[in-house]
């Protein structure tokens, strides 16, 4: 597991110092010499050296969303709005039955992050356990000074724990700060460890201010964690009354409030969304943020337009006449700026290509003809259609096309098709990138949670307490600032709630894990699902039958893989190009625990999830304790 990891530099450099005093030592070089006066026991003496720890882990969050195949792709990927779009190679996230298993790299920017999420989870939670096991080793100002340092620090726990029981289940619960080798780590069973952090969140939700710099965790940002994690549990009446409290204190921006106002081609989606959105503090809609600066040290560039604009500058977007028809670079005689498509749009590679649900089926002519956010506002969308053909080449010889609208070639290859040829949301996506000479996407601030989330989410409770109007009114504030029409309470079903996160939350919310969660809600309560013409579901049947190799492909096991099989047209139809046919099964609902994590394990057990190879050596999983620590004191 990642804390096995975390210690093998610590005991490689023990053994190395055994063998030397072994060779000749003083007493005088035993006495302890301190190389750096940043020891635990030096830094956390009050408030603000608790708060340098948790900074790394809110700079830790940026590493999801931020980088040339982000981990936040996965999430997409493994879900219905996006696949993997490099086609130039065998070994990405398309065939899953064969490249989601858990001895493979899962933690690579040409394959796949799950792996990401479980170290990086684990990462988080070890910097937060620090804080919590010694809060009171510190000098505070006052109660609530150090009420709300512990706040943040149960809110950094919590953010890692609510994805990773709906990423992997059951898993390792740590609540302590372990400061020596452990190899004795089980599962548990993640509905007790979700009820352990219900408390925990709402003491963060009483004692963190909402007065913080942006980047910092906010009393709203441990409310939104709250909220979700109650309704994972049902308790949907206490998710209710804070997501009130929080839209009642951060409404939405309903008019233009950024300098782009009076740019052409934008609307108030583009403002939201823009770098300059995310600064102003006017913004009453953002509730927590991570943050990307070109001036301070160890930014990062977010490379959105790399990561899911098509690659439109691969040579094979070819003119009618047969010519390369685009270029990085522009013509030096040229004087229309949307002529240059790397500034204009983003030189993308596709790593996360649209599919028809996120294109097409969300998008209808009676009910989104006029949303700022979707297909047919062309300023907030693009397709290749809008692009056009600039190669320098095309100009000086006086080719007929230059300048002309991009055609799709009719003998376009499959794997050109799925790389170079869907439309995307520009309006989300674009970031100027002006210290390139390719424009990935630059560095931003960038939302993780947003009021138009808490909307959603308060519809999503109304509809499992059976209150369609109600969710229709929570659906259409969001819905109506973006210009939408309103949805009425025959229109409420799980499928409208999950099409209006898809509109909205776009690269913003943790796909993958949002429809686990419903999943684990309809299994949970045995829910009839009306999308799915009444199928019910159930906890023990979650992943399927399991057995190495199954790849079981059967309707009504979960709601995850009904859902993602039923909108994800690379799925159900079997999409193949030369290298792989997307694949995915019943099980990958919960993704492989990395084998390294339970093969080092010696001592302990931590379960492999139903569907992989080793399985069939889980135990029961553990139960969290509602009073007292697992690791620490009892």
């Amino acid at each position: 597991m990642k804390k096995n990891n975390i210690f093998k530099t610590g005991m490689f450099a023990a053994v190395i110092a055994t063998f030397i005093c072994i060779a000749g030592c003083s007493e005088e070089w035993l006495k302890p010499k301190p190389l750096s006066f940043y020891t635990p026991e030096n830094s956390y003496v009050d408030a603000d050296g608790f708060y340098s720890a948790l900074t790394t882990c809110e700079r830790n969050m940026r590493h999801e969303f931020f980088g040339d195949g982000a981990p936040i792709l996965t999430e997409m990927i493994l879900a219905d709005i996006c696949v993997e779009g490099t086609t130039d190679k065998a070994g990405p996230q398309m065939d899953i039955d064969n490249t989601l298993l858990p001895d493979l790299n899962l933690n690579s920017t040409d394959r796949t992050k799950t792996g990401w999420y479980w170290y990086e989870g684990y990462k988080g939670i070890k910097y937060a356990n620090v804080v919590i096991s010694r809060i009171d080793d510190a000098v505070y100002t006052s109660e609530a000074e150090r009420n709300a340092v512990l706040g943040a620090a149960y809110f950094a726990k919590a953010y890692r724990y609510y994805k990773l029981t709906h990423q992997y289940g059951d898993v390792p619960y740590l609540d302590w700060e372990i400061n020596e080798p452990k190899y004795d780590f089980y599962s548990y069973d993640r509905w007790s460890i979700l009820e352990k952090i219900v408390p925990e969140l709402e003491f963060a939700y009483q004692w963190v201010s909402d007065n913080v710099d942006r980047g910092r965790t906010s009393k709203a940002a441990c409310g939104v964690l709250l909220m979700k994690v109650l309704m994972s549990l049902g308790s949907f009446d206490r998710a209710i009354e804070i997501g009130r409290e929080i839209t009642a204190s951060h409404p939405l921006m309903t008019q233009r409030f950024t300098a782009n106002r009076n740019k052409p081609n934008t609307n108030l989606m583009f403002d939201l969304h823009s770098v300059e959105a995310k600064l102003d503090p006017s913004n009453t809609e953002g509730l927590m943020y991570v943050v990307a600066y070109p001036t301070i040290d160890g930014s990062d560039r977010v490379q959105t337009m790399r990561n899911a604009v098509p690659f439109w500058n691969n040579g094979n977007v070819k003119t009618p006449d047969g010519q390369t028809g685009t270029n990085i670079a522009i013509h030096a005689d040229e004087t229309d700026p949307e002529m240059d498509l790397n500034k204009s749009y983003g030189r993308g590679i596709g790593r996360a290509r649209s599919t028809n649900y996120l294109q097409y089926t969300i998008w209808r002519h009676d009910k989104e003809a006029n949303d700022l956010r979707g297909v047919y506002n062309r300023d907030s969308w693009k397709a290749p259609e809008d692009l056009r053909y600039n190669n320098p080449s095309l100009k000086n010889s006086g080719n007929e096309w230059y300048g002309k609208n991009f055609i799709k070639p009719a003998a376009m290859a499959i794997e050109d098709t799925i790389r170079c040829w869907y439309q995307w949301p520009h309006y989300k996506l674009f970031v100027p990138d002006p210290l390139q000479t390719q424009w990935a996407g630059g560095e931003t601030p960038w939302y993780i949670y947003r009021s138009a989330e808490v909307y959603l989410m308060l519809a999503e409770c109304y509809y499992w307490k059976n209150q369609p109007q109600q969710a229709a009114e929570a659906m259409n504030v969001v819905r109506q600032r973006a210009g939408a029409e309103p949805l009425t309470a025959a229109d409420i079903t799980i499928g409208e709630i999950v099409d209006e996160r898809a509109r909205e939350l776009y690269y913003e919310e943790n796909r993958h894990v949002e429809l686990v969660r419903i999943s684990y809600l309809f299994a949970k309560t045995g829910r009839p699902c009306e999308v799915f013409g009444g199928r019910v579901y159930r906890l023990d049947n979650f992943s399927g039958p399991g057995g190495i190799g199954a790849n079981i492909k059967e309707e009504g096991i979960n709601f995850w893989y009904d859902w993602v099989n039923a909108k994800n047209n690379f799925y159900n139809k079997g999409v193949k190009h030369r290298w792989a046919e997307y694949k995915i099964s019943v099980h990958h609902i919960l993704w492989p625990v990395p084998a390294s994590a339970i093969n080092t394990n010696m001592k302990g057990l931590i379960n492999q999830n139903i569907g992989y190879p080793g399985a069939e050596n889980n135990q029961a999983a553990l139960v969290v304790p509602k009073e007292g620590t697992v690791l620490g004191p009892k």
